[in-house]
């Protein structure tokens, strides 16, 4: 057919022409032209008729109606809703349409975006794949969650055995995301931890699917982390009867004034719950700012009712904040008008009384400490330290530690490892001369003894601050039996032979008398928690209270022995002091109420076992009133350590290439790690073991070839 056909499709705004292919050509070759005619005037003019009424009232509430919750109606808008709408594409429902400016648009339901909307000029490209990616829309929020998910091979060693075993799992990269997130804020990584190349290489290798998102993404979702954990922390609040805190101070490297604040409580579950709620800027130390800080905190919390003790250590301070958290109180209501509400951490007098003693002992603890800085001030000198440890058999994974002059209980752990060590300092060519101090020249072997007895002697005391100074476990129901242990063990030095020994215990035993000399000088609560303790109840109270203040009658037999041959002789008081408390049971009459059943009833051979936690939450039920106030009593901490130990994390977090973190950002940090670690995951010391790495190395070393020299040469070893 030769020359120009034109067919007009009268249904169509569309022209077609048909043009054959020229003649002589190898097979026919078709084109096709298409000429749109345009429909603009028409359309616009089809617009004009539609919005020249607008929608009625009842149209608009239907138009609403196909909206979310959140959504509305945007006013002067004018809306175009045709109930038989010819567009056919399925993501049309999502969207509304308008008029603007004559021209057509439509707007997502379920975000601000708008997008041209005639088909004629703009096309749907836009509109389709808006409606496809908008997370407005549940739609694509169930398609994200399915497309995060992928299902992978892995291969599985059975134990002790070459075989691998193959199967299937699904790894979700939010999961993989949160736990990201999870380690920057438990292991106390820093946010460009993500930007490092040795970790972007693991999660390549690891997981090729997972974007690492950056430190800017990663600060962020830290700080949502929190602020999520912290509203269910809220809620949690709102089921506790009373909650007990602990608090004190720190000046950071940033020189700015940090308080932290710590929640203790016993949960429905009869599970002990301790939560830093804030760790904030505080403008002094002062004891009326203290106060006011603490104060401010309970508020915000909503927990400021609910207050029942606050255990503080015994800064001078510390008492004029106790004294206004008292005033609060009574305001909002408290038990016995608040005279109990200040608690004296146990493990800080300790402190104070150990030091009194060991002063009496200071030349010869400050000859070891001297040896001690000789030996490990030189690489040399540790190499020769430790030649000599192996030619004298010393069969020891110890290593030789400096001690904090503040902290005796560092001072103990100095002198109870160099004491294994003293055949091998007695090797070494340590500094003498004339013109040293006499605290400063080599241990004599009486000093080695003295150090010995005084090791043997501070070991009760060491192991008591640990018992008294758990965070995890119910501390409340060992205050009077560990103060009246210490006070057993002083009373049995007072009588040493050694008469330096002697003098120590009685400095010791006037420091303790001043804090707990007296039955009034004790907060009663300590009382009261060893009676709701199963394993006690009143025979033990009654026979810690004789032994330490005198008896009003014969309670049992001599508690004496031989300090010289004893080791933990805190531990084996409590042990006696059980066994005379069994004999005594049952010699009583009791009368019918709670309380006499409650110290009635004896424990079966399984309760025996159990902690006292345990025993309420089974037996809770049949005790209405004192199983509540078990609950308040037992949550109370006898030391500070739960909120002082924050800030060995704090330092940690702020050190120097980090100091420039906002005081908000290191709440945030601070707070969600103390609430995502477990109970059962001990924080890790991250300082490397240098004997374990020691054994590494030689482990590595054997395993090498023989024939191959040692790369590295230590220096100091040629010296």
């Amino acid at each position: 057919m030769n020359g120009l056909a034109l067919i007009k499709l009268t249904h169509t705004p569309y022209h077609i022409r048909y043009l054959p292919g020229s003649e002589g050509s190898q097979g026919t070759t078709d084109s096709y032209s298409c000429n749109m005619e345009s429909s603009q005037s028409k359309r616009s003019a089809s617009f004009s008729e539609q919005t020249s009424q607008p929608l009625s009232e009842k149209d608009m509430e239907e138009l609403q109606s196909t909206l979310p919750p959140d959504k509305k109606l945007k006013e002067g808008r004018e809306y175009i809703w045709n109930r038989k709408s010819k567009r056919k594409a399925e993501y049309w429902k999502y969207y509304l349409e308008y008029v603007e400016n004559g021209k057509l648009r439509a707007e997502c339901k379920f975000c601000p975006k708008t997008f041209a909307a005639d088909g004629n000029l703009n096309g749907s490209k836009n509109v389709k794949n808006h409606a496809e990616s908008c997370l407005g829309n549940p739609i694509n929020i169930e398609k994200e969650k399915g497309k995060e998910k992928q299902t992978k091979l892995y291969f599985d060693q059975e134990h002790e055995s070459s075989e691998l075993k193959c199967g299937s799992r699904i790894i979700n990269l939010n999961d993989v995301r949160e736990a990201l997130i999870h380690m920057i804020i438990v292991d106390e990584l820093p946010f460009k931890h993500v930007e490092k190349p040795g970790f972007r290489h693991f999660v390549q290798v690891a997981c090729p699917q997972f974007h690492i998102p950056s430190r800017v993404t990663i600060a962020r979702d830290c700080l949502k982390l929190y602020y999520s954990e912290k509203e269910k922390l809220r809620e949690m609040f709102k089921t506790c009867q009373r909650i007990s805190v602990t608090t004190d101070t720190w000046t950071s490297i940033q020189r700015i004034n940090y308080m932290c604040l710590t929640a203790h409580f016993i949960d429905n579950d009869w599970k002990l719950n301790k939560k830093i709620i804030n760790f904030c800027p505080i403008s002094s130390h002062k004891g009326e700012a203290i106060g006011k800080a603490v104060e401010a905190c309970l508020e915000y919390w909503g927990i400021d009712d609910k207050l029942f003790t606050v255990t503080v250590d015994n800064a001078s301070s510390n008492d004029v904040a106790c004294a206004h958290l008292s005033r609060m109180v009574r305001r909002t209501g408290c038990i016995n008008d608040g005279k109990n509400l200040h608690v004296r951490c146990i493990a800080h007098i300790i402190n104070l009384i150990v030091w009194d003693g060991i002063r009496e002992h200071g030349v010869c603890i400050d000859r070891v400490r001297n040896a001690v800085k000789y030996v490990k001030n030189s690489p040399a000198r540790i190499l020769r330290f430790k030649d000599l440890v192996q030619k004298a058999n010393i069969d020891s994974k110890s290593s030789l530690s400096f001690d904090v002059p503040t902290r005796w209980n560092s001072t103990y752990i100095m002198l109870e490892t160099a004491l294994k060590f003293r055949r091998v300092f007695s090797g070494l060519s340590l500094p003498d001369g004339e013109d040293l101090n006499d605290n400063e020249r080599p241990p004599e072997p009486e000093d080695w003894e003295k150090v010995e007895r005084l090791v043997l002697f501070l070991e009760g005391f060491y192991l008591l601050t640990k018992r008294i100074s758990g965070s995890h476990y119910v501390t409340a129901n060992k205050g009077l039996r560990e103060i009246a242990s210490m006070y057993d063990m002083l009373n049995n030095w007072e009588q040493s032979e050694d008469l330096n020994f002697q003098a120590m215990a009685i400095a010791m035993k006037k420091k303790f008398d001043k804090y707990w000399g007296d039955v009034d000088k004790m907060n009663k609560f300590i009382y009261v928690a060893l009676l709701l303790d199963p394993h006690s109840k009143m025979i033990i109270v009654e026979l810690t209270l004789t032994d330490m203040h005198g008896p009003e009658k014969d309670c049992g037999d001599n508690m004496s022995m031989n300090i010289d041959n004893s080791k933990g002789v805190g531990s084996d008081y409590v042990r006696k002091l059980k066994e005379r408390a069994k004999r005594l049971k049952g010699t009583s009459g009791y009368a019918i109420s709670e309380l006499d059943r409650y110290l009635n009833d004896q424990l079966g051979p399984e309760e025996e076992e159990q902690d006292a936690l345990t025993w309420w939450g089974k037996n809770g039920q049949r005790y209405v009133i004192l199983n509540r106030m078990a609950r308040d009593i037992l949550a109370i901490p006898l030391s500070t350590v739960a909120s002082e130990s924050a800030f060995s994390t704090g330092g940690r977090t702020l050190d120097p290439f980090r100091s420039s973190l906002t005081p908000k950002m290191v709440q945030a940090l601070l707070c969600t790690q103390d609430w995502l670690r477990a109970k059962e995951v001990p924080i890790v010391d991250v300082e490397e073991n240098l004997k374990e790495l020691e054994e590494i190395e030689k482990e590595v070393q054997r395993g090498e070839s023989n024939d191959v020299d040692d790369e590295v040469v230590f220096v100091d070893s040629l010296v």
